[in-house]
Order: C-alpha cells, then sequence, then structure tokens
C-alpha cells in the first residue's frame, strides 16, 4: 500500500510504502529543491529515504533533513510506536540522512544506535547527549526475528569516511545510503523508468563518487561477498529494483575506469569543519573531469600511516585547511608535510570553520621546497556562494590538466597515420557557446557542431570533458550558441581562447546581451540559437550534447559563417 501525505511549506511531502517483508520506506520529496550542497545543480529535485524493519525486533534505517521534522516524526509515529524500536541504524551522519537523531532519540531514547566508529563518533559531536551505542564491523550481525538477519558492510568514502551498508538476508534488501543514489524526486518509489533517471544516476555519481573510485571498488568488492542483492535500498532518489544489476555493473564500469587513470591526486579536506568537504568536493569534480583518478581522506578519520602512504604514491595534493587548535588534525598535517615529495603538484584551500589552519606560510613552504602550484591559493572570507564553488571546480579541472599536459602533448605528436590527417579534413564552422545559470556562467569556443534535427529543431555539440562549461550543460540545462561571422571573428575568437583564472568573468570587456532564457548572446554574432539540452552520450572523451532550438535571430542576413579548417584529427 501507498499512503502520500498532505503537502506543506514548500512542496515538501513525505511518501511511506512497503517494498519487501516487513520493510518500509520512509520517503521525504523535497519537489522544489534545486540545488544541493550547492555545488552542482539539480533539475529534479531530491528525496531523503529512510527505512523501518519490523521484524521480533525493530530497526529503523537512518532519519531524514531537519526540514521534514514535523512531518517526517508524524509520519514515523503513524507507523509505529517509537518506543518500540529496538535499533536506528546510521549509514552515515551527514546532515541530510541524520538530521533528526536528536529529535528521534528524544521519542525512543531505549533505541541502541548501531553505526561504524567513524560514524559514532561524528553522531556524539553532533548529538551532544549520552546514547545508547553498538559500533559494528565488517562483517558483524544482529538478528532482528523472524528471518530479519542484518549484516553490516563497511563503505569508507562514499562519500564520508563513516559510510556502511546494510544487508537483510530475509529480503535480500542492501541499504546503500548515498551509493547507487540519485538527486530525482519523483512519486515512483522504484526505478522502472530507466531512461528517466539516467542522466541523473550519472550526474550523481561523477559528483559524489567519481573522486572516490577506489573506495567504490573496494565496495564493489565486499558486496559481492553477500548472496543474491534483489534490491537497493539507496538515501536519495528512487529504489533500485527493476534494474539493480545494470545499475551496479555502471558503478563497476566508471569506477575501474577512474581507477586506471595514471595519475592520482589526494585530497584532503575535514568532515563536518566549515565547507571543508564540500569545497573538497568541488575540486575533485574539477579533477576527476580531466581524467585524472581522485583520492578523498579526511584528516579526522585517516591514521599516519594512510596519510604517509597516500601521499607518497600521488602525483599531486590538495589541502584543505584543518583547524589550527585541534592537536589530532595538526599531526595529522605534519605527517602528510613531512610525506611530501620533489616533484610533486600541491594546491591549498581554506575552509571557512573560523579557525583554519594559515595558508600564507603553508605556501611559502611549498614553493620553498621547489614543489610546483597546482593552483593559486583559494582564500574563503564568507560562506561560500555558487561562484566560489565554481572557483573550486575550475582550480580542480586546471589542476588535472596541469599534471595531463605532458600525455596531451604526447598524444598530439604521436600522429602519423594517412586516417587521422584525412578526418583532419572535415570542416566545421566556429562558434562560441555561452551560459548562465543563476550565479553560474561559462562560455567555450566550439566547431564540433551540427544540425541532428528538423522536428524538434535540434543540434549536437561535441563537449571536452574537461571544459569547464560542461557542468552548465546538463540535461535541462539552457544555453545560446553564438554563430561567428566569416572576417569578423577573429577578436571573438582571440578572447574566449584565453585560459581564464578560476571563477574568472569570461564575459568582461565582451558587448553582450540577455537571451530569453538568460544566457549572454554576444552582440557581435553573426546569428544566435537559444538551446535546452535535450540528452548526452558518452564519447571517450567528450560528451555528445543534442539539445533542442527554442528560439534564434541572424543579425546580418548577408553574412557567412565562419569555417575552421584542420589538419589532423586528434586535437581541434
Amino acid at each position: 500500500m501507498v499512503v502520500l501525505s498532505e503537502k506543506t511549506q514548500k512542496r515538501l511531502s513525505i511518501k511511506t510504502q512497503e517494498i519487501a517483508a516487513n520493510t518500509t520506506t520512509i520517503r521525504s520529496l523535497d519537489w522544489d529543491r534545486d540545488r544541493f550542497d550547492i555545488e552542482f545543480g539539480l533539475q529534479n529535485g531530491t528525496t531523503y529515504n529512510s527505512y523501518l524493519i519490523q521484524g521480533e525486533k525493530i530497526a529503523l534505517v537512518d532519519t531524514s533533513h531537519e526540514k521534514f521534522r514535523q512531518l517526517y516524526l508524524d509520519t514515523l509515529k503513524g507507523l509505529i510506536n517509537p518506543e518500540e524500536i529496538d535499533y536506528l541504524i546510521i549509514s552515515h551522519t551527514e546532515p541530510d540522512h541524520s538530521g533528526l537523531v536528536r529529535d528521534f532519540l528524544a521519542l525512543a531514547p531505549q533505541a541502541t544506535v548501531v553505526g561504524s566508529k567513524v560514524a559514532l563518533q561524528f553522531l556524539t559531536d553532533f548529538v551532544h547527549q549520552p546514547f545508547t551505542q553498538q559500533i559494528v564491523k565488517n562483517g558483524d550481525r544482529i538478528d532482528l526475528g523472524k528471518g530479519h538477519e542484518l549484516e553490516f558492510v563497511i563503505a569508507p568514502n562514499l562519500h564520508w569516511p563513516d559510510t556502511m551498508f546494510t544487508y537483510d538476508h530475509l529480503t535480500q534488501i542492501l541499504f546503500t545510503c548515498d551509493a547507487f543514489g540519485l538527486h530525482y524526486c519523483s512519486d515512483l518509489t522504484f526505478d522502472e523508468d530507466l531512461s528517466a533517471i539516467e542522466p541523473d544516476y550519472r550526474f550523481y555519481y561523477e559528483c559524489l563518487m567519481a573522486p572516490n573510485a577506489r573506495s567504490v571498488i573496494s565496495a564493489l568488492k565486499r558486496m559481492g561477498e553477500l548472496p543474491e542483492i534483489k534490491t537497493i535500498a539507496n538515501g536519495h532518489g528512487p529504489i533500485l529494483q527493476y534494474h539493480t544489476g545494470e545499475l551496479v555493473e555502471r558503478y563497476r564500469k566508471w569506477s575501474q575506469a577512474q581507477a586506471k587513470a595514471e595519475k592520482t591526486v589526494a585530497v584532503f579536506y575535514t568532515a563536518d569543519y566549515g565547507y571543508s568537504d564540500r569545497l573538497s568536493q568541488a575540486i575533485a569534480r574539477g579533477i576527476t573531469k580531466t581524467g585524472v583518478a581522485v583520492e578523498m581522506m579526511d584528516f579526522k578519520a585517516a591514521d599516519p600511516q594512510e596519510i604517509q602512504e597516500i601521499t607518497s604514491r600521488s602525483t599531486g595534493i590538495v589541502i584543505g585547511t584543518p583547524p589550527a587548535s585541534d592537536q589530532y588534525m595538526q599531526a595529522a598535517l605534519g605527517t602528510l608535510l613531512a610525506a611530501v615529495k620533489e616533484k610533486q603538484t600541491v594546491a591549498i584551500f581554506e575552509c571557512y570553520g573560523g579557525d583554519d589552519e594559515p595558508i600564507d606560510p603553508l605556501v611559502t613552504r611549498f614553493k620553498e621546497s621547489g614543489l610546483a602550484q597546482g593552483f593559486a591559493p583559494i582564500k574563503i572570507k564568507d560562506t561560500p556562494t555558487e561562484a566560489i564553488y565554481q572557483q573550486c571546480e575550475e582550480a580542480g579541472t586546471d589542476f588535472g590538466q596541469l599534471l595531463t599536459k605532458d600525455i596531451s602533448i604526447k598524444q598530439r605528436k604521436a600522429v602519423d597515420s594517412e586516417v587521422e590527417k584525412a578526418l583532419g579534413r572535415i570542416s566545421t564552422g566556429l562558434y562560441i557557446i555561452t551560459a548562465k545559470k543563476g550565479e553560474l556562467s561559462g562560455a567555450m569556443l566550439a566547431s564540433w557542431v551540427t544540425q541532428a534535427s528538423f522536428e524538434p529543431l535540434g543540434v549536437t555539440i561535441a563537449v571536452a570533458k574537461d571544459r569547464a562549461i560542461e557542468s552548465l550543460m546538463q540535461v535541462g540545462d539552457r544555453f545560446v550558441l553564438n554563430i561567428l561571422e566569416e572576417g569578423n571573428y577573429q577578436t571573438l575568437m582571440k578572447h574566449f581562447l584565453k585560459r581564464f583564472a578560476p571563477g574568472a568573468d569570461r564575459f568582461a570587456g565582451i558587448d553582450t546581451q540577455p537571451a530569453n532564457n538568460g544566457s549572454p548572446i554576444l552582440t557581435d554574432a553573426l546569428a544566435y540559437v537559444e538551446c535546452q539540452v535535450s540528452s548526452r552520450m558518452d564519447c571517450s572523451d567528450h560528451w555528445i550534447v543534442y539539445s533542442t532550438i527554442d528560439n534564434g535571430r541572424v543579425s546580418r542576413p548577408e553574412g557567412l559563417t565562419a569555417v575552421h579548417h584542420r589538419k589532423v584529427g586528434n586535437y581541434y
């Protein structure tokens, strides 16, 4: 049976449904949220999924976001008397899953809170009150009775260091929290409409899981030791039941590709301190877009041996400043600094936590050691905005491009085949793509553009995965395709070919006017069309972005489109 509550506030609702024997999901539906942790965009809202398992003993898996406080607690009390709940299982302690733990314990003080060692350490700092707790290790079990035997799978760094999966041997459901999730709000409880959720599933992976690809592979290996997994009860989006195997396999494929990267960057952050975790995620996403692998490491959870090992084998190091007054954090930072070696590339960012390690002495120390700088130090003087997160992502992309520069040069020099020379004779036009979404904006010179359909009118554009504007060309996003004019394109081309600093205004000094969709129209362009992204196809090092046309205009009917001629087919 499905029960849908009355909607309250701004399109917040709760949906409950039995998904297996004695197992009910409590899905908090946030229909209108268009940003999540601010560093990446959402087109389809999100959900926060919680689960109730009723054997002879009763367990609640995760809670919900605090914005659902009354709605969630009323729904829970409508399903069961909270005083009858024996266990609260914490998959991980990020506030969107544990935001109501304090409220839950007020209703159910008898419940034992179950989690990984790291999770319960974090939760103790969050709850600020005594509670009964049980630390579990990988393979530990709790028998709820009626066949519901829960086995725990420790899965750190997916995407926090405290993450844990829970497997119910009776229903063969694996509760995975953030892993295998997506930010997609729908009345559909399950994943029956695969085509509808695919773009969000992939985008979610790229934002949160790709920077932890090695950890994904480790978690998949542990999942392989379990009996059959029929259902994945994730923490966000539709529950995976119709396409479970296929969607798990996609995680494997994507993560193996990341793990095979020739170069790796270690990104050090401090969980639950300032904006360290969010800023580090934005930087990591920028790095992974360039084909460089990332390993995330939390100063709080890592031991000295782990820090030393990951630092010594990484090509690059990114450091989020830890709290200066925390002796444990300072010892961890000291271990890292001692392990850094020559020929590594480093970068530092502030976390705006109120007690940041001073950034300038660290920068000076690295310079004096002769280490290369991956990007200029990022100093955060106020609550991070969308523009700051864009700056961080672009800084990460610059870092990755710096590390892969030698690989790109070798690939260009290696070309000698007649096939690639012949491919280079395909001529294309010259265009500039411009986009604006909220505080974010971007632009890119493009030539791989072609009309793709008559009804509806549509175009395809090949966008390299490491382009900054790629983040503004997700399914549902809008942009302008500016068509350059033969004999009148040099100034615009020269401007947009410049290497901009992370977060820099691409349109400074350029005449523009806003399109109906909000993106800039270049006044000196021959023509423009307003586009909306309909779908994307993964083509190795590029995305093929198919977009439908909403509007357009030619400013000089007598003009001709500028043409781009190449001689080889392995670069632009």
